[in-house]
């Protein structure tokens, strides 16, 4: 379950400051500035936890997969906002939907 909170706002953070957030599978995190390193829910290979690492930049989305707590690691000063609605990778990351996206949430 995801905080209302976190999707009625921005979350600004410099560099070296994280976020940690509960995301529910679908439901997205868009990075309106900056560069952020997204760190996905713990997962198990065999008998070992893993977490995949990526990076996004100003424009792109991280969608969740699967619910569980994500963690946001600010590269750069960064603007990131929830979007509720569960969306498509491809929705996202096509450049004029982020930018539509960019100016509806700043």
């Amino acid at each position: 379950m995801i905080s209302t909170d976190f999707f009625s706002s921005t979350t600004r953070l410099l560099p070296g400051q994280s976020l940690r957030v509960a995301l529910d599978a679908g439901t997205a995190l868009m990075v309106l500035e900056g560069r952020v390193r997204v760190i996905s829910p713990p997962s198990w290979f065999g008998e070992t936890v893993f977490s995949v690492k990526n990076e996004f930049e100003e424009g792109e989305a991280y969608v969740a997969g699967r619910g569980g707590w994500v963690e946001v690691d600010a590269l750069a000063p960064a603007r990131v906002c929830g979007l509720p609605q569960p969306v498509s990778r491809t929705a996202v990351r096509s450049s004029p939907v982020a930018r539509l996206l960019r100016l509806l949430l700043a």
